[in-house]
């Protein structure tokens, strides 16, 4: 697949898990030292364990990124388990973006961030007691339900106005807040679209502070 080719999807049909029911948890970061990280892609086709490390530092940001209370309070954004879903499949969305654009072998880190992704929602909502019999149908419904909100994204961006981004979001997210979430999807984007692989894979914070400027407009 070439990374530039916008008709493709954002990611292949792969394994997908579960997500728990009272929320998603703490995500695990592995602690980095100064400059770590950096040059990792001169490492990327190293064994699979070693991959792994960095893919699993960028999800956690990306799931830290999903949680920040303003997303809630300011953005309308339900804390509730549907709430906590499409704030990270938003985030993730736009680093899978983002991976999309840049030359190999980002795209190679797309399928395996979205394992990691959905690993630790699974390893949630197994720790929430949901049975084995249960889980593969949790599965199902949180992978098409994923994969269905990649596409609303990807329509949502592609015209130069807000209209439709903005749709979107009221239609799956938030109906009083799409308008300032459409604003900070865009200006993430903008701050994504500067980065390379190893700048996003070692960027903290990675995504700008959430602002409601109709909030702040009212105040």
């Amino acid at each position: 697949m070439t990374v530039c080719d916008r008709s493709k999807p954002l990611v292949k049909g792969g394994r997908v898990g579960v997500t728990p029911e009272d929320g998603f948890g703490k995500a695990r970061t592995p602690a980095t030292r100064p400059g770590e990280g950096k040059g990792v892609i001169f490492g990327w086709f190293g064994k699979r364990a070693q991959r792994r490390a960095p893919v699993d530092a960028l999800f956690g940001r990306v799931a830290e990124a999903s949680r920040r209370p303003a997303l809630y309070l300011e953005g309308g954004i339900p804390d509730s388990f549907e709430g906590r879903f499409e704030s990270l499949t938003l985030h993730m969305f736009l680093v899978l973006r983002r991976l999309r654009e840049l030359p190999p072998p980002a795209g190679d880190l797309s399928q395996e961030l979205i394992d990691a992704c959905f690993g630790y929602l699974e390893l949630g909502f197994r720790n929430g007691g949901v049975s084995d019999i249960a889980v593969p149908k949790r599965m199902k419904k949180i992978g098409q339900m994923f994969y269905g909100r990649l596409q609303a994204c990807e329509a949502g961006f592609a015209g130069p106005e807000d209209e439709a981004l903005v749709e979107t979001l009221r239609r799956n997210v938030s109906p009083s807040g799409a308008p300032a979430l459409a604003a900070y999807l865009r200006a993430a984007r903008a701050e994504l679209s500067g980065l390379d692989l190893d700048a996003l894979l070692s960027r903290e914070p990675l995504f700008p502070a959430f602002a409601n400027q109709e909030a702040a407009h009212d105040a």
